[in-house]
Order: C-alpha cells, then structure tokens, then sequence
C-alpha cells in the first residue's frame, strides 16, 4: 500500500485505538504504550501489504491481539484481570468493528455478568475485577479453592453463552402494570401492606410469576431489568409469603385480579339481585318490629328539634349501622364453611396471618352508568376483647380513611379500653381530645360548668339484643336462601376458570362469604336502599360515628 494510503488510515484510527487502550489497560502510561505499539505494527503492516480489503477488521485485530500480548505480559504481576478485560475473552476479535468495541461490548458483558448467580457473581468480580487471589476467596466464602476453579469456570460458560443470546424482554417492559387495589383477609402485621408494593417492580415481579413459576433470570428478562434488583426483591417478598421458591423458581402466593368487564357486570348484577331481595326485607322488619326503639340500642344521635323531654332518635343513622353489620354477620349457620381460614391464609414473619390479594383493571374498560364502584372502602373490621367487639366499616360515606391495618387493629383496642374505663372514671385530657377528633364522642358543660361526656357511636348493651338483631337477618337469608344460591352459582364458576390452579383452594375460601362478611354486599345493601330512598345520606357531623358499633357480649 502506498504510504500516503497508509498514514491516512492511521492517522483516522490514532484516537480510537487510543480510546480502547485507555478503557483496558490498568494505568495511562500503559495505555499510551499499547496505542503506540498497535499504530506502529498497523503502520509497518499496511506498508508492505496490498491485499488489505477492509481497513477496519484489520485494525481491530491487530488491536485486539496486542491487547492480548499486553494481558499475558502483565500477568505475572496481578492475580486476575480486569472486568473490562474480559471482553476480549469472551468475545470474537474478528466480530468487533469500530463501531462496536468502545461501549457495546463491555455493556453486554456487565449485564451477563448481573444474570451469574449471586456466588458467581460474587466470585467473578473478586476475581476478575478486585485482582484478589483464589485462595482468599475461598477462604473469605468457606469453599474449597476447587470450588472457586468450577465457579469461575462455569461462569466463564455462561459468558459466553451470554454473550450470544439475543434477549427478549416481555410487554412488561414497555407497559408495566400497577395495582389498582389491594388489601387484606385476617389480622395485619406490623408492615403496612405498601411496603412491600411500594414500587412497579415489586408490582410487576408478581405479576409476571402469577400464573407459571419462573426463575429470576426469566423475570428479569420479561421485565428488562437487572437480575441483580430482582434478587432482592423476590427475596423479600418470599420471605413474607407473597412469593413461593421451589427448585429456584418463583410463583406468586396470592390471587391477582384481573377482571374482565363481562366477569364485572356479571358481579354487579349478581350483587344488585341479592342487595335488592335481602336489604329492602331487613329495612322493612326492623321498621315493622319496632327494634330499633328498644333501650338496649345505645344511640345518642337525634333527629332536629328533639328535646331532653322528648327526645327523637335519629333511626337513619342507627339503620346505617345496623343493616351492613346484620347482612354480614348473621345466618352463618347457612354457610357451606368447607374451608377454614387457617388452611389457606399465610402466616407472615412480621406477625401478620392474612390472606393478601390484589387486583389490576384494564384503564379502557368500559363499564354500564349504573355500575356500583366501592370507592374509599375498608371492612368489614372487627376487634375484641373478653367483653366488648368493636365493629365497622369505611367507606366513602364515613370516610375515616382507614390505610394501616396494624394501626386500625391499634386504634380498635384503644377505642375498646377507653369505653370500658370511661364507664368508671374520667379519662385523661389527651383521650377525650383523640376520640371526640375522631367523632366517637363529644364533650361539653352544662350550666353549672360540669363536665360531660358521651358517646356518639351505636352500642349493642347486651347479648340478647343482638341475638334478636341477627335472628332477623339469619330468616331473611334462610327465606332467599335457594334464590341466593342460584344468583352466586353462574359468578363463583367464572371467577374459579379465572383463578391459577394453585390458588384456587384460597379463592374457593373466600366465595364462601359471599352475601355474608362480604364488602361488595354490604356496599349493595347500602346503596340499593340510598336508591331507593330509603336510607338517606348520613349528615356531616355523623360521618366519622358512621357504621361504627360496639358490642356487648
């Protein structure tokens, strides 16, 4: 080649080359002797040869076998070599042009490396990038120094295996998922519920092990992301039972929905029958038997215009409080309970024992107007001690905007001890001020400065008023019993076909409460009879008392 042919292409090459040298060797007067040793033996090349068709591949061998040279020279003094090294272990000098060897190379290498197994993982970058001896890292892990050898061996394979795969992220990648709800069966932990799906990859690590077990190398590919986050996450999340291992495969341990609109419009429906048949015949039994005067239902809320003399209870509130409580928990004795709670809630590290479940819609579904959304809604919660239940439920009428369940299972057993020994003595300044913030009771003086206390939520005084209270419900539901049955069976097959096989047992659980401890019946109950008109919308003040019952037992 002419001379002048040859100085262009060197002279067009002199900064890559000194660019790649600079990426690889362990210091900067190394690098600049590898570039000029590589421009030199390129130069003298291109000289005396005049079948140089590709300019570029001839570059980067030389490049890459000086590069070599320069590793085996240098070895007698280091113990490994660098990470960036490995490259030009792993990868085919001939396949890398200009184009590639600055970044795209290294990259892939660096993201093979995060899918070894956090021991490779561990035992590579010792070894290859912190230059320590195998020795010292056997000793540091407690494995022989074979042990390293195999590691080191097997994740030079996987390298390269690697290195040659094209992978393929899944939808996930480009449209990850999010949770549009989720929540608890059973007594919370001291973890609140978004701290372990306080993020999308949480979220989404779930998601995607949800119906077939994967390994966390599969899930980081379907999600695009490191395995190295993934490690930690799955975890967390199987050690408090979101998650089950088998054999180095995960599988999500509770039920994701994801309700099509045809299964949702078959549930409102199913619910709007039922609500339609059991709360307008527990409305009219309780008007009609004239419980609701009876003095053993403690209510201190009263209509406009009542007096000390005369006073009128405000029997709205008392029935939106009495009727959710009564459909869900009367007529259990009509429950087909083949599954009991024990057998399939998880019993969590943080003291929680619950069922976890969660649900992800579609945002273009498409639902009728009248399709009853359960908006801020929480419960039914029930909390006890040896002589009182605390009863409730939030919804967007009380709105008290329950979110911890640890800390509502708190507040339940402080409510409970305050009532008990408000009954005795005057409680400190700072409980009255938290219940009456709360809305379960108000204080005030009368003319002589005295103060006084009382009560503003619905309190059950003995068992036998509540025994009569559930009797009406349990004949109610024993009257509708076979319709109920006919309405549920079409909507508890569709939701099993929708449920993975290994879930199934939990979700079969669950159907077992339907139109009892049921939150979406209770919310038709109430909403039919508001549609109706003949429950009314509870007052501001009355929000915070709402669906808010003690009970004697």
């Amino acid at each position: 080649m002419k001379r002048q042919e040859a100085e262009r292409i060197i002279t067009e090459y002199v900064k890559p080359i000194y660019g790649f040298a600079l990426k690889r060797c362990r210091t900067l007067q190394d690098a600049e002797d590898l570039s000029q040793e590589i421009v030199l033996k390129a130069f003298r090349v291109l000289l005396v040869r005049n079948d140089i068709t590709d300019p570029v591949k001839f570059i980067w061998t030389i490049a890459h076998n000086a590069l070599s040279n320069y590793y085996r020279d240098t070895a007698k003094s280091i113990t490994g070599i660098p990470v960036d090294a490995m490259t030009d272990i792993l990868a085919d000098p001939d396949a890398c042009t200009d184009r590639e060897e600055p970044d795209d190379i290294l990259a892939r290498l660096q993201r093979e490396i995060a899918y070894l197994s956090s021991l490779q993982r561990r035992i590579v970058i010792d070894y290859y990038y912190e230059n320590r001896k195998q020795a010292d890292i056997a000793k540091e892990l407690g494995i022989p120094v074979g042990t390293v050898k195999w590691h080191l061996f097997e994740a030079k394979k996987e390298l390269k295996r690697g290195m040659d795969t094209m992978r393929k992220a899944s939808e996930l990648k480009f449209n990850p998922i999010r949770f549009d709800s989720y929540g608890i069966n059973g007594s919370a932990g001291t973890k609140n519920p978004g701290e372990f799906f306080r993020s999308a990859l949480t979220q989404n690590i779930c998601y995607c092990v949800r119906n077939e077990p994967k390994t966390i190398s599969e899930i980081a590919d379907d999600l695009g992301v490191s395995p190295v986050y993934i490690e930690s996450e799955t975890a967390y999340l199987e050690e408090y039972g979101f998650l089950k291992e088998d054999k180095g495969k995960y599988i999500v341990n509770f039920i994701i929905s994801e309700p099509t609109a045809e299964l949702l419009i078959m549930q409102d429906a199913m619910y709007k029958k039922a609500a339609e048949l059991f709360a307008n015949a527990l409305y009219d039994a309780l008007m009609e038997s004239g419980i609701l005067d009876d003095e053993a239902i403690f209510c201190n809320h009263m209509l406009a215009g009542s007096t000390t003399e005369k006073p009128i209870r405000d029997k709205n509130f008392l029935l939106w409080t009495l009727i959710p409580y009564i459909a869900a928990s009367s007529g259990e004795n009509l429950m087909k309970e083949e599954i009991s709670f024990e057998e399939v809630a998880v019993i969590r590290p943080d003291g929680g024992q619950n069922i976890f479940h969660a649900s992800v819609t579609d945002r273009n579904m498409v639902l009728p107007d009248d399709y009853v959304y359960m908006k801020n809604w929480c419960g039914p919660m029930w909390n006890g001690n040896d002589k009182y239940i605390l009863w409730q439920i939030d919804s967007e009428w009380s709105d008290r905007g329950v979110q911890n369940g640890f800390q509502y299972a708190e507040d339940a057993r402080r409510i409970l001890s305050l009532y008990e020994h408000e009954k005795e003595w005057l409680l400190a300044g700072e409980d009255y001020a938290w219940l009456v913030e709360r809305g379960y009771m108000e204080t005030f003086g009368d003319s002589s400065n005295v103060f006084k206390t009382r009560w503003m939520v619905t309190v059950l005084k003995n068992a036998e008023i509540w025994g009569k209270l559930l009797a009406i419900g349990e004949q109610i539901k024993q009257q509708y019993k076979a319709e109920f049955d006919a309405i549920k069976a079409p909507y508890h097959k569709a939701v099993l076909d929708s449920v993975p096989a290994h879930l199934r047992r939990v979700k079969e659980y669950e159907l077992q409460y339907t139109f009892h401890a049921d939150g979406w019946f209770l919310l038709h109950c109430i909403t039919a009879l508001l549609k109706n008109g003949r429950l009314k919308e509870p007052a501001e003040a009355q929000r915070k008392a709402l669906t808010t019952l003690i009970v004697t037992r």
